[in-house]
């Protein structure tokens, strides 16, 4: 059994993901290519698509550590009514599909945005400039870097800090010198991440960045989509891997060094005192607010505003879009139950690899490293006549939601005590028996937890949608995108209802899932 669990996994990865990748890169490699190459930074138009890219990605990370580590120190050091629900709720952009966060950012700063109009009306046309992508970029991964800092600051020794306290250093330094760089690995780990989700990410960019701040993923979408220049889309897409993959590399890099956190007295945190840290706080949990959940608010405002006056019910009633929802429902159902059994195969066959234990749990992160872009891009170079197989689609959906489910269940693994098992083997247990009667009931909890970022990730995809879909294949994200590139209110505000809807679905396949909240908060992979 221990050489048939990895089967599975191993082919699905060769056929879905490395194969696409190695023909991906014949294509940037292909006669010729020594010009292309060099046009990517010779070319003025591409090369500002890179140099953007790499900004964008940058100006997010400097932005989410200047506004999440003082968020993560009230959180990890205060407490308040609210608190529970502020960290609960910080998982909450993991959630939501990035076509619906994106629809959140012009309803609040759109030109027919809450914000936006009145600045419209001022003559602020904010739709021209990078602030809606980076704000966009602040609603996914604020959270992800305020997480980080509050899971850093529980390693912080309290014996040292009280110490250095006792010794006459003021709060700031206290921080500067004890706390800051005990948490340094933490913020580079989870700044990684950020680095990796802008510069890779399609949705946001697309919607958000307009002709002028489009990033090279987008540029690889209309190159491949609109001009058929397949040479050049490779040559770029060769590119953006190589820096995604240096980036992942650093990851992975201080990934080990934090598995084993020394163990520490953590501080606790203590209520606040005086006006000046109640103003903290309450600062803190405003700037989380107007990133985190104003875009989703915003959304519910504008969607309910459509249905008060009937239209939006219009709109939910139409045969396009009960179509669109029973294709969103089936694909993300049948891509759940496909990522499940490859979470588990990855997942129970990892601990019987022995030394190349460390190299079989990697390969759970490579969908991490290749942007769906490119995976689309390579399956479409690939298999050219399976591009249009409903097969395809549902295995590149199925590629991109897997790791969750492997990643959180490998980690429910790895603490499992082994003696649970051994003593259930030595009473004449079966393994699968073992696995039934107990391994699988101490680890559900992380199972379903894996599984309801899965559901999310299918439910809301949308880069792979656009490559592999056929048109009676339409799902919420593509109609949501046919009705934005739509002139005409009617047509934005029956985007805001269906992204209102797809949001409400991920929600609530992730808490149906998931179950009752538990301590145990997945960090986002």
């Amino acid at each position: 059994m221990a050489k048939v669990l990895p089967a599975l996994p191993f082919l699905f990865l060769l056929v879905m993901l490395v194969a696409p990748v190695l023909r991906l890169l014949a294509e940037g490699f292909a006669d010729g290519a020594e010009v292309r190459w060099l046009l990517v930074w010779t070319d003025p138009y591409l090369r500002w698509r890179v140099l953007w890219s790499l900004a964008q990605a940058a100006i997010t990370c400097v932005l989410a550590l200047l506004l999440g580590v003082p968020c993560a120190w009230v959180l990890a050091r205060r407490v308040f009514p609210g608190r529970a629900l502020a960290l609960r709720l910080l998982m909450l952009p993991f959630v939501v599909p990035t076509l619906v966060a994106a629809m959140g950012v012009l309803a609040l700063w759109g030109p027919r945005g809450l914000f936006g109009a009145p600045l419209a009306e001022a003559g602020i046309d904010l739709s021209d400039t990078p602030w809606l992508l980076l704000y966009g970029n602040l609603f996914f991964n604020l959270c992800l870097v305020v997480r980080a800092g509050v899971d850093a600051l529980g390693q912080v020794s309290a014996q040292r800090l009280a110490a250095a306290r006792t010794l006459g250093a003021t709060p700031w330094r206290a921080f500067w010198r004890i706390e800051w760089p005990a948490i340094a690995p933490w913020l580079a780990s989870a700044l990684c991440l950020v680095f990796l989700y802008c510069f890779a990410g399609f949705g946001l960019a697309l919607i958000l960045g307009g002709q002028r701040y489009a990033t090279a993923e987008v540029e690889i979408y209309t190159l491949v989509a609109h001009e058929l220049e397949l040479g050049q889309a490779g040559v770029l897409a060769v590119w953006t891997m190589a820096l995604t993959g240096a980036v992942a590399l650093a990851y992975a890099w201080l990934e080990r060094r934090l598995a084993a956190p020394a163990r520490v007295t953590p501080i606790l945190p203590r209520p606040p005192q005086g006006a000046g840290q109640w103003l903290g706080v309450a600062g803190a949990m405003a700037l989380l607010a107007l990133v985190c959940a104003a875009p989703l608010a915003a959304i519910v405002w504008r969607a309910a505003s459509s249905l008060l006056t009937g239209q939006g019910w219009a709109v939910l009633m139409e045969g396009d879009t009960l179509a669109a929802l029973g294709n969103t429902l089936r694909f993300s159902l049948v891509a759940l139950l496909l990522a499940t059994a490859l979470g588990l195969a990855h997942a129970l066959s990892v601990t019987a690899r022995g030394h190349l234990s460390l190299a079989w749990r990697a390969t759970a992160f490579l969908p991490f490293v290749v942007s769906p872009v490119s995976v689309a891009f390579g399956l479409l170079l690939l298999y050219p006549d399976w591009s249009a197989s409903l097969a395809m689609l549902l295995g590149a959906y199925a590629l991109l939601a897997w790791p969750f489910v492997s990643k959180s269940l490998t980690a429910a693994l790895d603490s499992l005590p082994a003696q649970y098992a051994q003593a259930a083997a030595s009473l004449g247990a079966r393994p699968w028996r073992v696995f039934w009667r107990v391994t699988l009931p101490l680890v559900a909890p992380a199972l379903r937890r894996g599984m309801a970022f899965a559901a999310a990730t299918a439910l809301g995809e949308f880069a792979v949608t656009l490559f592999l879909s056929r048109p009676e294949w339409s799902t919420l994200t593509t109609l949501i995108h046919q009705h934005l590139g739509r002139p005409g209110a009617a047509n934005l505000d029956a985007a805001f209802v269906l992204a209102a809807l797809l949001m409400v679905l991920a929600l609530l396949a992730f808490t149906l899932i998931e179950g009752p909240a538990s301590k145990d908060n997945a960090r986002h992979a």
